[in-house]
């Protein structure tokens, strides 16, 4: 039986980053787990990962398949789970080992801080960029209302955090998809691990630009990690 291919966003965007990837890949036969939005935003890290943890069967064997900030999450998750692999997606890439990692680079934290509300709350992720042109990330302006839609807004404390890094977890197949260059060191950690490594040429949320592209890559993936 083949693995369910388990989709996880960046605690900051949604389920629907995935969505159109997710269907592709359903409609090739693959079962595929996303994470829903949760009720309310995460305040802490444990709120992130149990949200992802929740959304993965406990039953089967699983790839995980995470994006952006998730991709932070994976060793923990794995060892909770029936992982099998894992293919990063534009996604930060956690080192070979150590006791955590950081949510966000040190150097990123200070701009986020100038960004904070009153109550600590930061804007959703799309105000970040100071008047940046974000148009490209999406296909339309329909898909960009309803992914802003799903934004979370999440506490500068959120990202003052690390998450656990079992020291083992880099021994089951890994694979990393980059759209563009955005993402050039973890592309080259994942290089240097000996992994097969993928680049489409795009933007962050490219899974929604073209996700027939996005999935035909994971599962090409997949199939040289065997």
């Amino acid at each position: 039986m083949e693995p369910v291919l388990c989709l996880l966003p960046s605690p900051l965007l949604g389920p629907s980053c995935w969505r159109p990837a997710a269907d592709v890949l359903s409609d090739r036969g693959w079962a595929v787990a996303s994470v829903p939005r949760p009720s309310r935003a995460p305040r802490c890290a444990a709120d992130a990962l149990d949200a992802c943890l929740a959304a993965i069967p406990s039953d089967r064997d699983v790839v995980l398949i995470p994006h952006s900030n998730a991709g932070l999450f994976v060793p923990w998750l794995a060892a909770q789970r029936r992982v099998a692999g894992y293919v990063f997606a534009d996604a930060g890439l956690p080192s070979d080992a150590g006791s955590s990692v950081p949510m966000i680079p040190a150097e990123f934290y200070d701009m986020l801080a100038g960004k904070a509300d009153d109550a600590g709350l930061l804007p959703p992720w799309t105000q970040w960029w100071d008047g940046e042109d974000l148009s490209g990330l999406f296909p339309d302006a329909r898909t960009r209302e309803i992914v802003e839609r799903e934004q979370q807004r999440l506490p500068l404390s959120y990202f003052e955090e690390s998450v656990p890094v079992p020291a083992d977890w880099p021994a089951r197949p890994g694979a990393y998809l980059a759209f563009g260059d955005t993402y050039a060191a973890e592309r080259a950690a994942a290089v240097a691990r000996g992994w097969p490594v993928t680049t489409l040429p795009g933007e962050h949320l490219h899974m929604l630009v073209d996700p027939d592209g996005v999935a035909t890559a994971i599962t090409d993936l997949l199939a040289s990690q065997r």
